[in-house]
């Protein structure tokens, strides 16, 4: 008897403490948000969030406000979707929001790579070194260097026609911007490897547009790696593309490149110097790879698609582009030589900066997630005062709560190159309810844990739509086809993709 009555009760303790892992037991607080589990244990809204972030969320902010809690496989998310309360959030001290918790969880899943919280600071600041600064004046031209090799590797000489090509604008844009930042980061072939020079730059177009095949493999299974619901063959073909990537970006092939970014070369050294094992060091290099590249070539589709479908804001970025070219005493012309952008030109384009940000603000759709370490109050500007949980997470969605909102962008979902910029060339305010916002647009994330690489990825952006500008002329197939849905699956990861590409024409000019 005695012996049936503690199995019962050890069964029901395990039956209780299940429940309470699943979180059957929590309930909402004195003053603390909106608290909505949905109504699948643990799970809770996970399958609703997965499927369409930006949906999910909008339903539960006419549901429940600004500020709401909800259980999402397993962790509490509060969402913040009050631009107001941004600022506390960004620049609250890490005691209280940890950004690099929730992150390491993800980058050891999606790249094999364990951080270290103590090493994150010491990679932060080489890339404020070189991604900046005299650093990313230097690595603009060498990426700017790369961009004419792919690109103007033929130029014409004299008067004949090129004939015109065809090819799918998202493919054609990810592809050469990926590939310029990945030889202007990770290095050239070697001279010493081959018989010269131009067996050499044939070597790296060849291995660039292989490792760019692969990439995009990755990358169509990134979001689903990410939120760990691959089935067994795609979790079979992640592995195998890691694998691939480690070994590609290796240490020991990497000692063998010539031209590799300090960037990329001064943070091994650090890594090495600490005793982070080839292994690891491999794994990181991948992390850096996707984190540099994996939204540059996106963006620049979008932007190169909406300046073709909106001809005013294209003669308006095109003319000010060869503008900045004259004043530099360069110009496209048979037998001359391509155009060499520098970063001090492209300091002075402020309606193609202009047209970059609307991009990004239709476009880029990050999600920025930190953790609750203490508990913490938060005052909504409508004065109410609410308490965050230890234990938690706090999440900001800007594309929803600022970039698309209609009250500080009117007509959000429409294209307007100059919406950032005042016809003297200054910077707009942007308001809500009458009181200026200083968080308005936020595609590369805010305050400690803001995107240290946005300079370099605004410059590739920049140099390939100038050069595909005034080297190229460039035409939609179908200048009447929509421009097409973003892939919903991918909502949180930074720049969305294209349901399906589109189609177009572009020849080189004579």
């Amino acid at each position: 008897m005695a012996f049936w009555a503690a199995f019962l009760c050890t069964l029901m303790v395990l039956l209780l403490g299940g429940l309470y892992l699943l979180g059957a037991f929590r309930r909402r607080r004195p003053n603390e948000p909106p608290l909505d589990k949905g109504i699948i244990p643990w799970l809770g809204y996970a399958l609703d969030f997965r499927k369409d972030s930006s949906g999910f969320l909008s339903k539960m902010q006419r549901k429940h406000g600004d500020i709401f809690t909800v259980l999402i496989g397993g962790y509490y998310f509060t969402f913040v979707l009050d631009p107001f309360c941004f600022g506390a959030i960004v620049k609250e001290s890490r005691s209280k929001l940890d950004f690099v918790t929730f992150a390491a969880k993800l980058v050891l899943r999606v790249f094999g790579y364990k951080t270290e919280k103590a090493v994150s600071s010491t990679i932060h600041a080489f890339s404020m070194k070189h991604l900046m600064g005299d650093g990313l004046s230097l690595l603009t031209q060498a990426t700017m260097d790369n961009f004419q090799k792919l690109m103007l590797f033929k130029l014409s000489s004299g008067e004949e026609k090129r004939p015109w090509q065809e090819a799918g604008l998202f493919h054609y844009c990810y592809n050469i911007v990926f590939r310029a930042g990945y030889l202007a980061l990770y290095g050239t072939e070697s001279y010493q490897t081959t018989d010269n020079k131009e067996k050499a730059h044939e070597q790296d177009l060849i291995h660039s547009n292989q490792l760019f095949t692969e990439f995009r493999k990755y990358d169509r299974l990134f979001p689903r790696l990410a939120y760990g619901m691959l089935l067994p063959k795609d979790k079979a073909e992640a592995e195998r593309l890691k694998r691939f990537f480690w070994d590609t970006l290796s240490v020991s092939k990497g000692c063998q490149k010539d031209n590799v970014s300090r960037w990329i070369s001064e943070q091994d050294q650090f890594l090495a110097g600490i005793g982070v094992p080839d292994y690891m060091r491999d794994r990181f290099k991948f992390m850096m790879l996707w984190a540099s590249q994996g939204n540059t070539g996106p963006t620049a589709f979008w932007l190169l698609l909406y300046l073709m479908k909106h001809p005013e804001a294209m003669k308006a970025v095109k003319g000010e582009v060869e503008k900045v070219l004259r004043e530099h005493g360069q110009e496209v012309k048979p037998g001359s030589p391509p155009v060499n952008i520098t970063r001090d030109m492209l300091d002075h384009t402020p309606f193609l900066d202009s047209a970059v940000e609307e991009t990004l603000r239709l476009v880029a759709a990050p999600i920025l997630i930190r953790s609750i370490l203490q508990d913490m109050s938060l005052k909504a500007s409508g004065g109410t005062e609410y308490t965050l949980r230890k234990g938690d997470q706090v999440a900001l969605f800007p594309h929803l709560s600022v970039q698309m909102n209609p009250e500080i962008h009117p007509e959000p979902h429409k294209f307007k190159y100059d919406r950032f910029v005042n016809p003297d060339g200054t910077k707009k305010d942007f308001y809500k309810n009458g009181k200026r916002l200083k968080y308005f647009n936020m595609p590369w994330g805010a305050g400690v844990s803001i995107c240290p690489g946005r300079f370099f990825a605004t410059a590739e952006i920049k140099l390939f739509v100038t050069l595909m500008l005034t080297h190229y002329d460039l035409e939609l197939v179908n200048d009447k086809e929509e421009v097409p849905a973003i892939d919903t699956s991918r909502w949180g990861f930074g720049t969305m993709q294209p349901v399906r590409d589109v189609q177009f024409r572009y020849r080189q000019r004579v």
